[in-house]
């Protein structure tokens, strides 16, 4: 929500101290909206309006900041300040905030929350390995005992879901805490009240390990439509959950770094950040960049004989051609390929695929390769001088989406993001290779 001329009042208001009007024009606007008008104002007007503005809705709107305008506006803020804030965050948003504080911060304003269980909750999060269902999960979650009679699950529920804003699913544990199903809420209404809940609840749930990845947490959610999935420990207890909502921020979050990724980004930048870190992420593929455009250079002066033929120096022209098209036939090949693997469709075995990639690319090649004799033909090139570009373009594009498709999956076996793939490294690659095979088969076909 851009709206200039709201942020024109805003800074007419604050310039003037008159907190009411200021107030009304932000009444009825949803909290993050509102922090979408504090990234753009300036720090001192930021924090002005969250010292005016509520503590119940203060807490959410730092919680949609752009994190370096919350680093900057909670610079400002004492550490009593953030805890009041913390105070009415759920554990697994104050513990994102917690995370971003500088060390020394941390155990003060942990050391100032009012609620003590709050305050544990959230030690208990910052203690999982970033990027693990641990810490992601919120630990705000409504459960109740399977041996209780229906009339105390809803006494239990009711004092437990009064400290929540939101109750997603009703979790049902034995007397260990390990989780067995899920109650519903229909069940729960048209039972009668002296029915175990062990008797009515649905066995069959969904769960994830508090240390399994973000990512297949991601998949699993995808696969069964689920808005909330649970988590437990290693030995089946209930610790938490995860909503939807947290997902799809590390969904978002993944997509941009396998975006920038792919265009030869190293670092999660933006385009308002400085020049420093923007150098600093673009860089070093355009200096690996640099090397293979070398490399390329140094192939095409070991055919330097080329240029002394007045008929073969004209295949000089049609390597700009060759090398672009090694390059789009990698690219597409390595998207494909890291699409199936974050989606885990990527099945059977290494040379089925290898068979398929082939397949797929002399049907391509040829296709091309028409193209090609048919534009020498209207040039008045010689025949064997079209075939040769013709059968180097098929012999590239083979070559091409080979290493296209196979790149990405050995960086997936060996851990790295296959992402790193589908910019820069493939294209680069596919240059060097594509210009070295263009003038060997050229060599071997017109022999000079």
């Amino acid at each position: 929500m851009q709206n200039p001329n709201l942020q024109k009042k805003l800074k007419l208001h604050i310039a003037n101290s008159d907190d009411n009007p200021i107030l009304d024009l932000l009444k009825d606007l949803h909290y993050a909206d509102i922090a979408e008008l504090l990234n753009d104002l300036s720090l001192d007007n930021s924090i002005y309006i969250l010292k005016l503005l509520n503590k119940d809705i203060t807490s959410d709107i730092l919680t949609e900041l752009d994190e370096d305008v919350r680093e900057k506006i909670l610079e400002s803020f004492s550490t009593k300040e953030i805890a009041e804030e913390i105070d009415e965050l759920n554990t697994d948003d104050a513990a994102d905030i917690i995370s971003e504080l500088p060390d020394h911060k941390k155990s003060e304003v942990i050391s100032q929350i009012e609620d003590i269980d709050h305050a544990k909750d959230i030690v208990d999060l910052l203690r999982y390995k970033e990027g693990t269902a641990g810490s992601l999960m919120e630990k705000e979650v409504v459960q109740v005992n399977e041996n209780w009679a229906n009339l105390r699950c809803v006494k239990e529920m009711r004092a437990q879901a009064s400290k929540f804003d939101i109750v997603h699913t009703i979790y049902v544990i034995n007397n260990d805490g390990i989780l067995k199903g899920r109650l519903s809420l229909k069940i729960l209404l048209t039972t009668a009240t002296d029915t175990a809940i062990k008797e009515v609840y649905n066995p069959k749930i969904t769960s994830v390990s508090i240390n399994e990845d973000v990512e297949e947490v991601g998949k699993i959610m995808q696969k069964y439509d689920l808005f909330v999935v649970p988590v437990i420990d290693e030995i089946g207890r209930l610790v938490g959950q995860i909503t939807i909502d947290d997902m799809v921020d590390i969904i978002k979050d993944e997509a941009e770094k396998d975006y920038q990724m792919a265009a030869g980004i190293t670092e999660d930048v933006e385009a308002d950040d400085d020049i420093k870190a923007l150098t600093r992420a673009r860089l070093p593929w355009l200096i690996l960049g640099l090397f293979g455009g070398l490399a390329s250079v140094f192939i095409m002066q070991g055919y330097e004989e080329i240029m002394q033929s007045e008929n073969m120096k004209k295949l000089f022209f049609f390597t700009p051609l060759i090398a672009a098209m090694a390059g789009n036939v990698g690219v597409q090949s390595s998207a494909i390929v890291v699409q199936g693997l974050a989606n885990d469709v990527i099945k059977g075995s290494m040379w089925s695929r290898l068979l398929k990639e082939i397949s797929l690319s002399i049907i391509n090649g040829l296709v091309l390769a028409l193209f090609i004799l048919i534009f020498g033909f209207f040039m008045n090139y010689d025949f064997m001088f079209s075939l040769t570009i013709s059968i180097a373009m098929v012999s590239v594009i083979m070559i091409a989406g080979i290493i296209g498709t196979f790149i990405p999956i050995l960086l997936h076996k060996q851990g790295i993001d296959p992402a790193l793939a589908t910019g820069p490294f493939i294209t680069t690659s596919n240059d060097i290779f594509g210009i070295y095979l263009f003038f060997f088969i050229a060599k071997l076909i017109l022999v000079f």
